[in-house]
C-alpha cells in the first residue's frame, strides 16, 4: 500500500502521504551515501547492505528525542483515505502494533511483540495462520485477540462497512478505507485457543499477504469500537455496518491518547498543529524496553525552519525533502550526521479525470504530458542537490525492485518535445494550439490549476515550470497552494485539475497498483478506469509467482500510460538528518518511515 506525502510524502501513507522517500541506507538506494559533520553517527549507512542496521548501538537511560513531522495530523485513522498520510502513519506506528514492519532494506520483518509467527499453511484455499503473543495485550489490559483481526477485515473489505455514497459530502455512513487490497479476497476470519491464535481463509488468493493487518497500517483496538457503538464485547464478526461506521469516525478524531494502544510508548498528549508526546509505556511487553524519557513528533510545516531548529537543538532529527539550500545549511551543523539517498517515494504529477475536458480527451492528456520537461524540472530542483536523479520510467516501480521497465520515456511523456505535443493536440482537430487552446467543438480548454503543498519549493518549482510548458500550447495554468494538512482533502474531493505529490510505497507492488490503478481504488483520486488494466491487476494480485505478476503489473502499466493520467516524475531522494549523539535511528524510504523502531532509538551509551 502507498501513503501520500505533502512535504516530502509517506502519507497513501497518503501524504501530501501518502508520499514516500527511501534511505541512502538502502541497499539499492542511490544517492550520495552518508555526510558527517564529526566521525560517528550515520556513518555507516553509506555502506551497502547496511540498510538495517547502520548507525546500531548499545543506549544508555534518559534523555528526550525530538523528530520533525512536516504535516499536521487532522485525521487520526491511517486506514481511512482522507487519513493515509506518511505522517499520521509515522506518529501510529508508535503506538499501535502491526504483524509485518517494512524494513529499510524493503523487505518486510515479523512483529513478533505481536505474533509468534504467521505462516500460510495452505494453497488450496489459501490459508494463513497468526499465532498472537500470548502476552500482547492492550494497556487498559484487554488481550490482543483475533477480534481485533476481524474487525480490521470487515472494516476494510470494502462489503461489510461499505464505503458512504458519493452524495455524503460529509462522509458520516460507512467506512471509506484507502485500500481493500487483500481484504477483499479474504473469505473468512476466525479466532481459536481463546482467540490467540487466527485462522485466515482466502476466497481468492492474494500474493502480497504479508501486507495483510501492518505493513505500515495497524491494527486499532477492537473492544474500543466495540464499547463506543454499543455492540457486544469480543464479536467484532457479528457488528453492523453502523456500529463499525461509529468505530471507524471514532478513530478518525482521536488521537490515541484517549484510547487503548499496545506498544512501547503511550501517547501522553497531542497539542494540534504542534506537537505529540509519547511517553514508555509501563504495560508494554516487548522485548525491547524504551531507553528514552520522552519521544517528541513536532510539527514543522516550513522545511526551512527545520536546519534552525537541528542548530538550536528544538529537534534532534528532521526528515525533510532535499533541497540544495538546505542541505547545504545541514553540512554547516556541528555533531550532525546525515544522508540522501532514494527508494520507495516518487514524485508525480496527477490529472483529474473528473474534469470534463481532461477526461474526454486523451490526446490532450497526450499533449500535456509530452510538453513537460522532466528534464528541466529535475535540473531546477532536486537534480542541484543530486545530480543522478532521472526520469522515472515506471508506476508500479522504481529502479532497483525486480520488474522495473521504463516503460514511459519512449513515449515522448516529459520529454518537453512541443511539437509532437501540438501533432496531438492538431490530429485530434484541436484550434488554437499555441495560442488559445480550444477543444474540437470549440470550448475553450482551461484554465486549469496546479496544486501542490504550501511551504514545498521544490513543488512550488515543478507547477511553475509546467505552467510554462503547457503555455506553450495554449493552456493556461494557475497555481494553487493546498495547506500542508489538507492534502488528503483536495484528493478525495477531486479539488484539482492537475496536482503534485509524492507516492510512499510499501514493498507490494501489486497491492500498491490495486490501490491506485483499478476502477475506485483507495488512491485512484482522479477517476481512472480501464477494464483491462482491472483484469491484469486483479491476476497479478492473486499471482504467487512474482515474475509474472510482474509481468501482468507491466502490461496494466503499459494501457496507463498511453491514457497519460498520471506522469511519473523522478524517484524522490531522501534526507535524514540525526544528531551524532543518538544511535539506532536510520531512514526507511517505505511507507513506515524512520520511525519503524522508536522503541530501539536512545541515547548513544
Amino acid at each position: 500500500m502507498r501513503v501520500q506525502r505533502s512535504a516530502l510524502t509517506r502519507g497513501l501513507t497518503l501524504a501530501a502521504g501518502l508520499i514516500l522517500v527511501l534511505t541512502a541506507c538502502n541497499s539499492s538506494g542511490g544517492g550520495d551515501g552518508p555526510g558527517k559533520n564529526d566521525s560517528a553517527g550515520l556513518a555507516s549507512c553509506g555502506t551497502r547492505g547496511k540498510a538495517n542496521t547502520c548507525n546500531s548501538g548499545a543506549t544508555k537511560p534518559g534523555g528526550t528525542f525530538t523528530y520533525t513531522l512536516e504535516k499536521n495530523i487532522q485525521q487520526w485513522n491511517v486506514q481511512d483515505a482522507n487519513g493515509n498520510t506518511f505522517e499520521n502513519g509515522e506518529a501510529l506506528g508508535v503506538v499501535l502494533p502491526q504483524v509485518f514492519v517494512p524494513q529499510p532494506d524493503f523487505s518486510v520483518a515479523l512483529n513478533t511483540d505481536l505474533v509468534t509467527s504467521a505462516t500460510q499453511t495452505s494453497t488450496s484455499p489459501q490459508t494463513l495462520v497468526y499465532k498472537i503473543n500470548p502476552k500482547a495485550s492492550w494497556n487498559d489490559g484487554t488481550p490482543v485477540t483475533a477480534d481485533d483481526f476481524i474487525y480490521y477485515w470487515r472494516t476494510n473489505n470494502g462489503r461489510d462497512c461499505p464505503p458512504p455514497p458519493e452524495s455524503d459530502a460529509s462522509q458520516t455512513k460507512g467506512c471509506l478505507p484507502q485500500s481493500t487490497a487483500g481484504y477483499d479476497r479474504i473469505k473468512s476470519v476466525t479466532g481459536s485457543d481463546d482467540g490467540r491464535t487466527v485462522t485466515v481463509v482466502m476466497a481468492k488468493s492474494f500474493s502480497d499477504w504479508k501486507q495483510l493487518f501492518g505493513a505500515g497500517y495497524p491494527l486499532y483496538p477492537a473492544h474500543v469500537a466495540e464499547k463506543l457503538s454499543g455492540a457486544k464485547a469480543g464479536d467484532a464478526a457479528h457488528m453492523t455496518a453502523a456500529q463499525m461506521t461509529q468505530g471507524w469516525q471514532y478513530f478518525q478524531k482521536t488521537p490515541p491518547s484517549e484510547y487503548a494502544t499496545a506498544g512501547p510508548y503511550r501517547m501522553q498528549d497531542w497539542t494540534d498543529n504542534d506537537h505529540a508526546t509519547f511517553v514508555p509505556d509501563p504495560k508494554w511487553w516487548g522485548k525491547t524496553k524504551p531507553s528514552l524519557d520522552r519521544l517528541i513528533f513536532k510539527v514543522i510545516t516550513d522545511a526551512t525552519q527545520e536546519p534552525t531548529a537541528l542548530r538550536n537543538n528544538e529537534v534532534q532529527a528532521i526528515y525533510p525533502q532535499p533541497e540544495v539550500d538546505l542541505v547545504n545549511q545541514i553540512k554547516a551543523i556541528p555533531n550532525v550526521t546525515y544522508t540522501i539517498g532514494n527508494g520507495l517515494i516518487w514524485e508525480h504529477f496527477d490529472l483529474n479525470l473528473h474534469n470534463p475536458v481532461i477526461g474526454k480527451y486523451k490526446a490532450l492528456r497526450q499533449a500535456m504530458f509530452t510538453a513537460i520537461s522532466i528534464e528541466d524540472i529535475v535540473s531546477k530542483t532536486v537534480g542541484q542537490f543530486d545530480p543522478e536523479t532521472k526520469q522515472l520510467g515506471s508506476h508500479n516501480y522504481v529502479p532497483g525492485q525486480a520488474g522495473y521497465q521504463d516503460l514511459v520515456t519512449g513515449t515522448g511523456q516529459g520529454s518537453g518535445d512541443l511539437g509532437k505535443a501540438k501533432k496531438y493536440l492538431v490530429d485530434a482537430k484541436f484550434t488554437g494550439v499555441g495560442t488559445a487552446l480550444k477543444t474540437p467543438d470549440g470550448k475553450a480548454v482551461g484554465p486549469f490549476n496546479c496544486r501542490y503543498t504550501t511551504g514545498n519549493q521544490i513543488r512550488q518549482s515543478e507547477c511553475q515550470i509546467l505552467q510554462s510548458n503547457l503555455a506553450s500550447l495554449g493552456i493556461k495554468v494557475t497555481i494553487k497552494p493546498i495547506g500542508a494538512a489538507d492534502l488528503g482533502t483536495v484528493l478525495v474531493g477531486h479539488q484539482y485539475d492537475i496536482i503534485v505529490f509524492a507516492w510512499v510505497g510499501s514493498p507490494f507492488p501489486s497491492a500498491n497498483a490495486q490501490q491506485n490503478w483499478v476502477t475506485g481504488g483507495g488512491g485512484n483520486y482522479g477517476g481512472y478506469s480501464d477494464k483491462t488494466v482491472d483484469r491484469l491487476i486483479t491476476q497479478a494480485v492473486g499471482e504467487t509467482d512474482q515474475a509474472k505478476a510482474a509481468s501482468l503489473l507491466n502490461q496494466a502499466d503499459r494501457i496507463v500510460v498511453d491514457d497519460a493520467y498520471v506522469l511519473p516524475l523522478y524517484q524522490k531522494p531522501t534526507f535524514l538528518a540525526v544528531q551524532t549523539r543518538f544511535v539506532n535511528m536510520r531512514d526507511n524510504a517505505t511507507n513506515v518511515g524512520p520511525p519503524y523502531n522508536t522503541a530501539e532509538w536512545g541515547l548513544k551509551k
